[in-house]
């Protein structure tokens, strides 16, 4: 792994506030999608800073960069060569530092990707791992095994891969490795000490370069039992939530072991003024989501209840309580998330029936999103109004590039052009998670809509693209731009504390609306459904789209689909 440190050391760190990200505006930016500044069609690091005044403007708190590392994007760059070093085609170190200096002058803070579970096929360890022999210390830092079988022919287990197809591959010299996402991702060996001091320096190098967090991808299955004999998961090897045990005993996935690691890892934060923050991708049941976020771990643990419940008010009224519940167990605050690299955006994912499931949705998305038609027009209104709703919410924000647009998924983005991994490895069944990272654009016209000035982007963008582009939405009163800038300006002014009281009968103080108020004389109320509600009194200090009517300090009309902030008494 490359050690070059920058001249400077410790660049110019951004303000010190301890508690910066516990009611931030968070941006999530997926490089290869963002701005292409050299013209050969992936975005790059260079692109980011060229658009950090957009960014500044539209008035987040941090950027959150999904992976820059050199990579052979076997799995849009989450298969890392290198941990300390930047991927050539986006640019190279001084163009990170040149970042992170840039996002600090503007008051923005700069969290980093960081793959602990697994390096990518490239990386010198596992190229060591494979001219090693049998048995060697260069293969301890993976999981090798021999196979079941006369001959070994069989896998170890019967664990599967979360893309699709068997968990193993099978090397010439007959061992097989463990890889529990694309065969490109062998999986680290966290029993191993030296992996484990490896990603402290690897932490402290980016801290170094002024860093502020880290987002942990797979955080909770970094600690494995790979002890003789491998326990076969059986007939159940489902890796939802809902399907792992409670008591931490799943071979694979949230084992108490792993919070040892991230214990270690928060000494490491400490060490620097303010301590680095950082949120784990954990996907856990509810009940052991707490100790990730813990101020002795994390510090934050994703929440994806939010972003995977219907736009229904009672039951997010359930998800809300009980994600605040858990950040008030944990000392933590909440997150909340409504699209990401992931997932269908959410604007898309309203336009569809509630009635769909996300195997529906799947289906969907394999039908380039023909059946059923999505009523884009319904899911902005929707969209708008969660996001409003979620912005008013105490914790933390974190948003997908783009969502500030209104963009839409592209669904029907040709075969041939689709690189996401789970397309080959579920034998074309699952189209994946291109559709969300098709590049942004950023002006009316042109090859790319803005994007770059040369080569075709490495995803096509769809027709609609320009319309919906920066340029054609700055300055454009009710634009969904300009909605999400005056939502984020008046939300610095109207935070205060991180409580929240809920008005009338489990915050629904009629069927489909949310009613709760916040700390420093501001209302939020949601109309969630498909009706009229009532408006109370107060003045409208933004809605997510027209109200129906003049409201008044007496009260008014709140439409279908909408949300409204208001400024009340104390």
């Amino acid at each position: 792994m490359s050690d070059q440190q920058h001249p400077s050391a410790i660049l110019t760190p951004a303000p010190v506030d301890r508690d910066w990200w516990r009611q931030a505006a968070i941006y999530q930016v997926y490089p290869r999608s963002f701005a292409d500044s050299d013209g050969d069609g992936l975005g790059d690091l260079p692109g980011i800073t060229s658009r950090l005044p957009y960014l500044a403007r539209l008035g987040i708190d941090a950027i959150w960069l999904s992976p820059f590392y050199p990579s052979a994007l076997a799995d849009g760059g989450y298969d890392v060569a290198d941990y300390r070093d930047v991927d050539p085609r986006l640019g190279t170190l001084d163009d990170f530092d040149a970042l992170v200096a840039g996002a600090h002058e503007r008051s923005i803070r700069v969290m980093v990707d960081i793959v602990p579970n697994h390096t990518s096929n490239d990386h010198v360890w596992f190229q060591e791992a494979l001219a090693a022999a049998p048995g060697g210390p260069e293969r301890d830092r993976y999981v090798f095994r021999q196979g079941k079988g006369d001959s070994g022919e069989l896998p170890p287990t019967d664990w599967v891969s979360c893309f699709g197809g068997p968990a193993w591959s099978r090397l010439p010299d007959g061992w097989w490795y463990l890889h529990l996402f694309a065969p490109e991702q062998p999986d680290l060996n966290w029993d191993n000490p030296e992996v484990r001091a490896d990603f402290l320096t690897t932490l402290r190098f980016w801290s170094d370069r002024g860093v502020d967090g880290f987002r942990v991808d797979v955080a909770h299955g970094l600690a494995k039992d790979l002890a003789e004999p491998l326990r076969d998961i059986g007939p159940v090897r489902s890796y939802e939530p809902a399907d792992l045990p409670e008591d931490g005993s799943h071979p694979l996935w949230d084992r108490d072991e792993v919070h040892t690691i991230f214990k270690e890892w928060r000494q490491v934060f400490d060490e620097y003024e303010p301590p680095r923050v950082a949120v784990a991708e954990a996907w856990v049941r509810d009940s052991r989501r707490t100790p990730y976020a813990s101020a002795e771990e994390l510090g934050q643990a994703f929440n994806f209840d939010f972003l995977n419940t219907r736009p229904d008010a009672s039951a997010l009224y359930t998800v809300i309580d009980k994600e605040l519940a858990a950040a008030r167990e944990s000392g933590a605050s909440a997150t909340w998330v409504l699209s990401n690299h992931d997932v269908i955006r959410h604007r898309t994912r309203y336009a569809l029936p509630d009635s769909l499931d996300a195997a529906a949705r799947t289906a969907w998305l394999l039908g380039d999103g023909h059946t059923p038609p999505a009523d884009l027009e319904l899911g902005l209104r929707r969209a708008r109004a969660a996001t409003l709703l979620m912005l008013a919410l105490p914790g933390s924000s974190y948003l997908f590039q783009g969502e500030e647009l209104g963009l839409p998924e592209v669904a029907d983005l040709p075969h041939a052009v689709l690189q996401d991994p789970t397309w080959e490895r579920n034998s074309h069944r699952d189209k994946g998670r291109d559709g969300c990272r098709v590049p942004l654009p950023w002006t009316r016209t042109g090859p790319s809509y803005g994007f770059g000035t040369g080569a075709a982007p490495w995803l096509p963008q769809p027709a609609v693209f320009g319309e919906l582009a920066a340029e054609a939405q700055d300055g454009t009163p009710g634009s969904t731009l300009e909605f999400y800038r005056e939502a984020l300006r008046l939300r610095r002014t109207l935070l205060r504390d991180e409580s929240l009281t809920w008005q009338g009968t489990d915050g629904t103080r009629s069927a489909g609306v949310l009613d709760f108020r916040r700390a420093g004389g501001w209302r939020v109320v949601a109309n969630l459904s498909d009706h009229l509600a009532e408006l109370p009194p107060g003045t409208v200090l933004l809605a997510s789209g027209p109200p129906a009517g003049t409201p008044t300090d007496a009260g008014g009309v709140l439409p279908a689909h909408t949300t409204v902030w208001l400024r009340t008494e104390e």
